[in-house]
């Protein structure tokens, strides 16, 4: 658990240097080690840009990071031009904002503005 703790942590400190450069999403996988998805600026470009360009509906629900989906809303899967490290998870547009969504837990890993 302080191993948990300590690598989130370290995780954090390293985005906050680099939160203009890069988005780093730190998700816990189900052996409960802590991984790190880095989603770059011009990726951060092109979800927006997909959004937008094919109209994407959404929800209707209050979707929160680190909730899980509620099991009525389907969950879209991730365009490979949006990067490889990010097509393991699912999508859902919600209130004019793509959250990234674990798909096996349904849980809201990352919010993109």
């Amino acid at each position: 658990m302080k191993k948990l703790m300590l690598t989130c942590a370290t995780a954090a400190l390293i985005s906050t240097g680099a939160m203009a450069q890069s988005t780093v999403v730190t998700t816990t996988t189900g052996t409960g080690r802590a991984t790190a998805v880095q989603i770059e600026p011009e990726y951060r470009t092109k979800i927006r840009t997909y959004v937008t360009e094919h109209k994407v509906r959404p929800v209707q629900q209050k979707i929160v990071v680190g909730q899980p989906v509620p099991r009525e809303v389907e969950l879209e899967a991730v365009p490979r031009d949006w990067g490889s490290s990010l097509t393991k998870y699912r999508y859902v547009y919600s209130g004019e904002r793509v959250m990234l969504v674990d798909p096996s837990t349904r849980t809201v890993v990352q919010e993109i503005d």
